[in-house]
């Protein structure tokens, strides 16, 4: 545990001497710390800081640290783009290595409470965060987490939206900032000629959506056998994601608790390096 602790404050304090990032001189700790206790909390202790941080301090891994309302304070500091851009870094590490050029996307829900609680939930107040399982057959509360990964389950791309927003909607938010010639493979509901042609012309991605049975445009039996096979591995990955997750994500505002999802998708995507 130690060890991969130490790799993770590396990484991101190299990424923000790269970036010139500064902290205040009258920091305590560093910002390369707090996201450090950060990460190893999504990945030890179910995103409890309080745990993380008493690891860190117990194994005198920082020598002054915080109370839980200063940590919260100087976390929220952080800016969102030092988050974005710390997973990029790692998602660059992920597509070099990527040598078969084959991505999937899909999502996967996140509640933020049960609906018996949703009339007194005060992070999201809107009827459009109510959406549907549809392999459940269940409404859930809460928000969408929109990813293209490698085949080998590696994050790529990730988009949040509200629970009742679409997948097909979502899809066409994605960057597509993938290698020229990659394949991306997709669930029945990313059939969109338009935009399958349009991604085709402009960036020679070729997106494979399964297909429903009454379009034109099927694929050869083998292509969409492929496909099936393939996209499974996105699957897994929001297995081994949400598998971090605790009982009951713990957050005060929006904003802290897709901060806090976001985290596990960082700390899940450190684990495979």
């Amino acid at each position: 545990m130690e060890t991969q602790i130490i790799e993770i404050f590396c990484i991101v304090d190299d990424f923000l001497k790269t970036i010139e990032f500064k902290d205040d001189r009258q920091a305590k700790i560093s910002s390369t710390e707090i996201i450090t206790v950060v990460i190893a909390g999504a990945w030890y202790f179910g995103g409890n800081h309080e745990k993380s941080k008493k690891f860190f301090t117990d194994y005198k891994l920082i020598k002054k640290m915080l109370n839980k309302g200063q940590f919260n304070r100087r976390l929220h500091t952080i800016p969102i783009k030092i988050w974005t851009d710390l997973r990029y870094v790692l998602t660059k590490i992920f597509k070099n290595r990527n040598s078969t050029q084959e991505y999937a996307v899909d999502s996967f829900p996140v509640s933020v409470c049960k609906n018996i609680r949703i009339n007194r939930c005060n992070i999201y107040d809107k009827e459009i965060y109510r959406g549907l399982v549809s392999s459940k057959k269940e409404y859930f509360f809460g928000i969408r987490v929109h990813m293209i990964c490698t085949i080998s389950g590696e994050p790529i791309e990730v988009i949040f939206a509200p629970g009742a927003v679409s997948d097909a909607k979502i899809f066409q938010e994605f960057e597509f900032d993938l290698p020229r010639g990659s394949k991306l493979y997709g669930d029945k509901m990313y059939n969109n000629y338009k935009l399958e042609d349009s991604v085709k012309s402009t960036l020679n991605i070729d997106i494979l959506p399964i297909r429903k049975s009454n379009l034109k445009r099927q694929h050869e039996p083998s292509i969409a056998k492929h496909i099936r096979h393939a996209r499974k591995s996105i699957e897994t990955a929001f297995s081994r994601i949400t598998s971090l997750f605790p009982r009951k994500i713990h957050a005060v505002t929006a904003k802290g608790f897709e901060l806090k999802i976001f985290c596990f998708i960082l700390a899940y995507s450190f684990n495979l390096l």
